[in-house]
Protein backbone atom coordinates (compact mmCIF):
# COMPACT_ATOMS: atom_id res chain seq x y z
CA UNK A 1 0.00 0.00 0.00
CA UNK A 2 0.65 3.63 -0.36
CA UNK A 3 0.46 6.34 2.17
CA UNK A 4 -2.51 7.20 0.33
CA UNK A 5 -3.60 3.89 0.88
CA UNK A 6 -3.89 2.87 -2.67
CA UNK A 7 -2.63 -0.91 -3.59
CA UNK A 8 0.15 -1.20 -5.88
CA UNK A 9 -2.01 -4.15 -8.15
CA UNK A 10 -4.68 -1.50 -8.52
CA UNK A 11 -1.99 1.01 -9.88
CA UNK A 12 -0.03 -1.53 -11.44
CA UNK A 13 -3.02 -2.99 -13.82
CA UNK A 14 -4.51 0.17 -14.74
CA UNK A 15 -1.02 1.50 -15.97
CA UNK A 16 -0.94 -2.06 -17.66
CA UNK A 17 -4.65 -1.48 -19.29
CA UNK A 18 -3.56 1.60 -20.21
CA UNK A 19 -0.20 0.46 -22.22
CA UNK A 20 -2.14 -2.49 -23.67
CA UNK A 21 -5.55 -0.34 -25.40
CA UNK A 22 -3.90 3.33 -25.30
CA UNK A 23 -0.43 2.97 -26.20
CA UNK A 24 -0.16 6.26 -27.82
CA UNK A 25 -1.50 8.21 -24.28
CA UNK A 26 0.44 6.50 -22.03
CA UNK A 27 3.26 8.94 -21.44
CA UNK A 28 0.16 11.31 -21.03
CA UNK A 29 -0.83 9.11 -18.03
CA UNK A 30 2.76 8.48 -16.95
CA UNK A 31 2.70 11.78 -15.67
CA UNK A 32 0.35 10.55 -13.05
CA UNK A 33 0.86 6.67 -12.55
CA UNK A 34 4.87 7.05 -13.34
CA UNK A 35 7.36 4.34 -13.52
CA UNK A 36 9.16 4.97 -10.55
CA UNK A 37 5.97 5.77 -7.99
CA UNK A 38 4.43 2.17 -9.24
CA UNK A 39 8.04 1.02 -8.15
CA UNK A 40 7.93 2.01 -4.97
CA UNK A 41 4.17 1.92 -4.32
CA UNK A 42 3.86 5.95 -3.58
CA UNK A 43 1.18 7.05 -6.58
CA UNK A 44 -1.22 9.01 -4.15
CA UNK A 45 -4.92 9.60 -3.96
CA UNK A 46 -4.65 12.79 -6.14
CA UNK A 47 -2.83 11.14 -9.08
CA UNK A 48 -5.13 8.24 -9.63
CA UNK A 49 -8.20 10.14 -9.17
CA UNK A 50 -6.96 12.41 -12.26
CA UNK A 51 -5.95 9.52 -14.66
CA UNK A 52 -9.34 8.15 -13.76
CA UNK A 53 -11.24 11.35 -14.46
CA UNK A 54 -8.80 11.83 -17.47
CA UNK A 55 -9.86 8.33 -18.92
CA UNK A 56 -13.43 8.92 -18.34
CA UNK A 57 -13.08 11.80 -21.08
CA UNK A 58 -10.82 9.85 -22.99
CA UNK A 59 -12.93 9.38 -26.66
CA UNK A 60 -15.06 6.58 -24.93
CA UNK A 61 -12.46 4.27 -23.72
CA UNK A 62 -12.88 4.17 -19.96
CA UNK A 63 -15.04 1.19 -19.85
CA UNK A 64 -12.49 -0.98 -22.10
CA UNK A 65 -9.04 0.46 -19.69
CA UNK A 66 -11.40 -0.39 -16.56
CA UNK A 67 -12.11 -3.91 -17.37
CA UNK A 68 -9.16 -4.72 -18.78
CA UNK A 69 -7.69 -3.72 -15.72
CA UNK A 70 -9.93 -5.95 -13.57
CA UNK A 71 -8.92 -8.93 -15.39
CA UNK A 72 -5.04 -7.85 -14.95
CA UNK A 73 -6.16 -7.07 -11.60
CA UNK A 74 -7.58 -10.68 -10.81
CA UNK A 75 -4.75 -12.65 -12.69
CA UNK A 76 -2.30 -11.08 -10.79
CA UNK A 77 -3.75 -11.47 -7.46
CA UNK A 78 -4.26 -15.31 -8.63
CA UNK A 79 -0.80 -15.70 -9.52
CA UNK A 80 0.14 -14.37 -6.24
CA UNK A 81 -1.94 -16.96 -4.28
CA UNK A 82 0.55 -19.85 -4.18
CA UNK A 83 -0.08 -23.58 -4.99
CA UNK A 84 -2.00 -24.19 -2.37
CA UNK A 85 -5.31 -22.36 -3.85
CA UNK A 86 -4.20 -24.19 -7.08
CA UNK A 87 -4.84 -27.42 -5.49
CA UNK A 88 -8.06 -26.19 -3.99
CA UNK A 89 -9.57 -25.22 -7.15
CA UNK A 90 -8.47 -27.84 -9.29
CA UNK A 91 -9.77 -30.37 -6.43
CA UNK A 92 -12.64 -28.84 -4.48
CA UNK A 93 -16.43 -29.25 -5.38
CA UNK A 94 -18.33 -26.58 -7.20
CA UNK A 95 -19.28 -24.91 -4.41
CA UNK A 96 -16.33 -24.21 -2.05
CA UNK A 97 -14.45 -22.56 -5.16
CA UNK A 98 -17.05 -20.26 -5.29
CA UNK A 99 -16.97 -19.76 -1.61
CA UNK A 100 -12.97 -18.98 -2.24
CA UNK A 101 -13.14 -17.07 -5.71
CA UNK A 102 -15.80 -14.62 -3.61
CA UNK A 103 -13.35 -14.16 -0.74
CA UNK A 104 -10.28 -13.40 -2.67
CA UNK A 105 -12.33 -10.85 -4.62
CA UNK A 106 -13.48 -9.25 -0.97
CA UNK A 107 -9.99 -9.47 -0.01
CA UNK A 108 -8.42 -7.85 -3.71
CA UNK A 109 -11.17 -5.06 -3.36
CA UNK A 110 -9.47 -4.48 0.65
CA UNK A 111 -6.20 -4.02 -0.81
CA UNK A 112 -6.95 -1.97 -3.60
CA UNK A 113 -7.95 1.21 -1.29
CA UNK A 114 -7.69 0.69 2.49
CA UNK A 115 -11.46 2.63 2.20
CA UNK A 116 -12.65 0.45 -0.18
CA UNK A 117 -15.01 -2.61 1.58
CA UNK A 118 -16.77 -5.72 -0.21
CA UNK A 119 -19.87 -6.75 2.04
CA UNK A 120 -20.87 -9.94 0.39
CA UNK A 121 -24.13 -11.85 1.12
CA UNK A 122 -24.60 -15.69 0.13
CA UNK A 123 -27.43 -17.26 -1.63
CA UNK A 124 -28.11 -20.55 -3.00
CA UNK A 125 -25.75 -19.64 -6.52
CA UNK A 126 -26.55 -16.28 -6.16
CA UNK A 127 -24.10 -13.55 -4.41
CA UNK A 128 -24.50 -9.81 -3.94
CA UNK A 129 -21.41 -7.80 -3.52
CA UNK A 130 -21.88 -4.16 -2.12
CA UNK A 131 -18.70 -2.02 -2.88
CA UNK A 132 -17.97 0.82 -0.29
CA UNK A 133 -15.62 3.72 -0.77
CA UNK A 134 -15.05 2.49 -4.56
CA UNK A 135 -12.48 4.83 -6.09
CA UNK A 136 -14.11 4.54 -9.27
CA UNK A 137 -17.16 5.73 -8.66
CA UNK A 138 -15.84 8.91 -7.06
CA UNK A 139 -17.41 11.70 -9.16
CA UNK A 140 -19.00 15.28 -8.64
CA UNK A 141 -22.16 15.12 -10.69
CA UNK A 142 -24.02 11.76 -11.50
CA UNK A 143 -23.19 10.27 -14.37
CA UNK A 144 -25.30 7.84 -17.18
CA UNK A 145 -23.70 4.80 -17.04
CA UNK A 146 -22.19 2.50 -14.20
CA UNK A 147 -18.29 3.49 -13.58
CA UNK A 148 -17.89 -0.06 -11.99
CA UNK A 149 -16.06 -1.90 -14.32
CA UNK A 150 -13.17 -3.19 -12.83
CA UNK A 151 -14.87 -4.55 -9.95
CA UNK A 152 -16.99 -6.50 -12.54
CA UNK A 153 -14.00 -7.89 -14.75
CA UNK A 154 -12.41 -8.50 -11.41
CA UNK A 155 -15.10 -10.83 -9.43
CA UNK A 156 -15.78 -12.31 -13.45
CA UNK A 157 -12.09 -13.16 -14.22
CA UNK A 158 -11.30 -14.95 -10.20
CA UNK A 159 -14.72 -16.56 -10.76
CA UNK A 160 -13.31 -17.90 -14.13
CA UNK A 161 -10.10 -18.78 -12.70
CA UNK A 162 -11.49 -20.76 -9.51
CA UNK A 163 -13.84 -22.69 -12.47
CA UNK A 164 -16.94 -21.18 -11.57
CA UNK A 165 -19.52 -20.50 -14.52
CA UNK A 166 -21.14 -16.98 -13.63
CA UNK A 167 -22.71 -13.80 -14.79
CA UNK A 168 -21.67 -10.79 -13.45
CA UNK A 169 -23.58 -7.23 -13.31
CA UNK A 170 -23.65 -4.14 -12.36
CA UNK A 171 -27.13 -3.71 -10.05
CA UNK A 172 -26.42 -0.33 -8.83
CA UNK A 173 -23.60 2.73 -8.93
CA UNK A 174 -22.70 5.32 -6.91
CA UNK A 175 -21.76 7.43 -9.56
CA UNK A 176 -25.15 6.91 -11.21
CA UNK A 177 -26.53 8.76 -7.56
CA UNK A 178 -27.25 5.25 -6.20
CA UNK A 179 -26.62 4.72 -2.90
CA UNK A 180 -24.26 1.93 -2.93
CA UNK A 181 -22.56 0.29 -5.87
CA UNK A 182 -23.86 -3.64 -6.00
CA UNK A 183 -22.75 -6.67 -7.77
CA UNK A 184 -24.81 -9.22 -8.68
CA UNK A 185 -23.25 -12.92 -8.95
CA UNK A 186 -25.33 -15.66 -10.59
CA UNK A 187 -23.76 -18.68 -10.63
CA UNK A 188 -24.57 -20.75 -13.81
CA UNK A 189 -25.23 -24.30 -12.36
Amino acid sequence: MTEAGIGRVLVASLHQAIADLLPSRLEFYENWLNPVGLRQGTIGLAPFNAVLSFLRQDDHHYPEVVALAGRYAAEWTMASQGGGRRIVIRLAPARVRERAAIALARRTVRRSYVGSRALVRLRHRHATIDLRASLFCNVREPVREPLCGFYVALVSRLLELHRVEARVECRACRATGDRSCLLDVQVTP
